[in-house]
């Protein structure tokens, strides 16, 4: 009989709850004022820590009519300020929440309402705009579409500790973009903000604080700004410096680090400022211990990452320093998964479990940035880091992670540690990392593909013992489906590692490059807009066209095309660095036993050689010099025709002229191509 009571007793429930809800809401249309107050009064009440009752009044349309009380001037101002209150009490309910009082247009409900002299109205308002605006569901770019919106709320900072400590949290929450960090900074953000640094509320101090470390995060113009700025007579960043004692609250340590951080890297203040140093990089290497909570270890192994990734001289000090790169070993000690604990009896045990769950997968992607940052420059720290305990194969599990930020993180490790030749051939050989990594290229989105492939290309290098095995894995064809993205840098990578493979390759290996290639792409990838792209191609043109078997092979079955691609990168309006690597590729074929008739025969091409013989540029000069050179050399057959024909040319008088050049490089290799007419 309880299973058929059950289903009734819910709905009877349910209708009671309902009905409840009905009667706050009904409230709020009666005709006596006196009643709507205390209507709207008691809904408060009601609402406190009730997601249940909240969800029911919005569902019966309490939003609207709350929305109008508050914005009739006819509503006594108690009301109106008690209608913002209850608002935002259901703003703080769920996301749904959230969305339905967006969806009623709360928000220039609310911003209306500011423009209300009364101070507590003005605060209640900006509560409830605060909690809207820091939900995630909530579009930040409501705040930036009336023009007026901006100034008044700045205007609205001096009216009180309250005021400013919801107006900093909103510009916090919505500064996302380089416009609105710009839109902020133009309508004075900093001379308004930078003083509630020193007020007497900690709440307004912290939230100003993480106003100007969104502010100044990856922009020049606000970090140069803040540099010269004065809080009653003391340098901004001294200011920072204070906030970042450790008598100090750690999110006031932490945001502070962030904001000396972000100047460093705009370039306003220098790596080896005493204030980056002595405060700012030992503090971040201090967030990374065990003492903290999972989430400040995080942000601080983040942003002390973000600190020192240009710079060779900070990676090394922070290596030094309490031990760093051992004590990271810690945050791959979290379970990423419940099924990772095995023992039941420490599952209960773990208060925090899901908390530690929550943020492992954070922990390890820290670690990996952290790590790869540390280990961009210096050969040492590399090695430091390979040796920590399970390194490698931590690297190698996080490759295949299912959290695709630590996959990215991890390959961004591998990618660090990827340019030491020494561990090319040792940590990476001994752990088969191509393996993981191979198969991550397969398919991942595209930032990971790039970091990937980035990677790879290292793994390709001549010397890595990495490289036949990824030769015999087929993974041709993959860079050559690389070659054809629409994404520049995957482009960049694909040709890039086509090239190294191509590197004192044998034929096989150039002719199979070539084939799935295919010409057409090649000579496309020739006129590619991105530089990077045409380098890396005419780099790989250059290796395929080494040593003379070679050469003469393939220019027997391209040399047409190959040939025009040349003509065409010569004649249009390319930098020195292009020009060069094109003369080189053409000093190559005239290297060539047969090859180096398509040049002889080519009229035109040897003008053109004649041209940048007499350019002013030494690079140039020195590879035209050098295609002349290979087409002369007094051993090979046909060499006395060849010479005569540019004797007639021209060509001696200016060898001649570049013998006597102030360059010595140039000097020397014209008097070599002289020689071989002595010969």
């Amino acid at each position: 009989m309880a299973c058929l009571l059950e289903a009734p007793l819910r709905i009877s429930v349910l209708s009671e709850v309902t009905a409840t809800s009905r009667h706050y809401v009904d409230r709020l249309f009666d005709p006596d004022p006196q009643k709507v107050l205390q209507g709207v009064i008691d809904m408060k009440n009601a609402v406190i820590g009730n997601n249940k009752q909240k969800a029911n009044l919005i569902v019966l349309g309490a939003v609207p009519r709350l929305l109008y009380l508050l914005q009739q001037s006819s509503s006594s101002l108690e009301l109106r300020t008690e209608c913002a209150v209850v608002l935002g009490s259901l703003a703080m309910g769920t996301e749904n929440n959230i969305k339905s009082l967006v969806d009623c247009h709360i928000i220039p409900a609310l911003f209306q309402g500011l423009l209300c002299p009364d101070l507590i109205f003005i605060e209640a308002c900006l509560r409830c705009l605060r909690t809207v605006f820091i939900s995630p569901v909530t579009p930040v770019q409501l705040l930036y579409t009336v023009p007026t919106v901006i100034p008044h709320l700045m205007s609205l900072l001096s009216r009180s500790h309250r005021t400013q400590e919801y107006i900093t949290q909103i510009f916090s929450h919505c500064c996302k973009t380089p416009e609105h960090q710009t839109v902020l900074y133009n309508h004075g953000a900093i001379p308004n903000i930078s003083p509630l640094l020193v007020s007497p509320s900690y709440k307004v101090r912290m939230q100003a604080l993480k106003c100007f470390s969104v502010l100044a995060y990856e922009n020049t113009q606000v970090s140069m700004t803040l540099v010269n700025v004065l809080v009653e007579g003391e340098p901004l960043s001294q200011v920072f410096v204070r906030m970042m004692q450790r008598d100090q609250p750690i999110e006031m340590q932490l945001t502070a680090a962030k904001c000396l951080t972000y100047m460093c890297r705009a370039g306003a203040i220098p790596t080896d400022d005493s204030c980056v140093v002595l405060k700012t990089l030992p503090c971040l290497v201090r967030m990374c211990s065990k003492e903290h909570l999972l989430e400040e270890r995080v942000e601080g192994a983040e942003t002390l990452a973000y600190l020192m990734e240009p710079d060779v001289e900070l990676q090394r000090i922070a290596s030094t320093t309490d031990h760093l790169v051992a004590m990271l070993a810690d945050y791959f000690k979290y379970p990423s998964s419940v099924s990772a604990i095995t023992d039941i009896k420490r599952v209960r045990q773990w208060a925090r479990l899901d908390h530690d769950l929550k943020h492992a997968h954070e922990l390890r992607q820290a670690a990996f940035k952290l790590y790869a940052s540390l280990g961009s420059n210096d050969e040492d720290i590399r090695k430091k880091i390979t040796e920590t305990e399970n390194m490698m194969d931590r690297i190698v599990s996080g490759l295949s992670e299912s959290s695709i930020k630590v996959r990215l993180a991890a390959v961004r490790c591998l990618h660090s540690l990827s340019r030491s030749v020494q561990q090319l051939r040792t940590s990476f050989h001994d752990h088969a990392v191509w393996k993981p990594l191979m198969k991550l290229l397969q398919n991942a989105p595209d930032e990971v593909l790039v970091m990937a492939s980035s990677t790879l290309c290292n793994l390709l290098l001549e010397f890595s013992p990495s490289k036949e095995p990824i030769l015999e894995s087929g993974v041709i064809e993959l860079l050559c489906s690389l070659t054809q993205s629409e994404s520049p840098a995957l482009r960049v990578n694909g040709i890039w590692a086509l090239m190294n493979m191509a590197f004192q390759a044998d034929q096989k290996v150039k002719v199979e490059i070539v084939q799935c290639l295919g010409t057409e792409q090649l000579f496309r990838l020739l006129s590619d807009s991105d530089t990077n792209v045409l380098m890396k191609t005419l780099g790989l043109l250059r290796n395929l066209l080494s040593t003379r078997p070679h050469i003469d092979q393939i220019m027997s079955s391209h040399g047409k095309q190959i040939m025009q691609a040349v003509t065409l990168i010569l004649e249009a309006e390319h930098s020195v660095e292009v020009k060069e690597q094109t003369l080189c590729i053409l000093a190559n074929i005239a290297d060539g036993n047969t090859a180096k008739d398509l040049i002889m025969t080519n009229d035109d091409m040897l003008q053109k050689i004649k041209y940048y013989l007499g350019h002013s540029n030494v690079k140039l000069l020195l590879a035209a010099t050098l295609c002349i050179s290979n087409l002369i050399w007094n051993e090979e057959d046909g060499s006395q025709d060849r010479q005569d024909k540019l004797r007639e040319m021209g060509f001696v008088d200016i060898l001649h002229k570049l013998a006597q050049s102030p360059d010595p490089n140039l000097s020397e290799r014209a008097k070599t191509a002289m020689q071989q007419y002595l010969a």
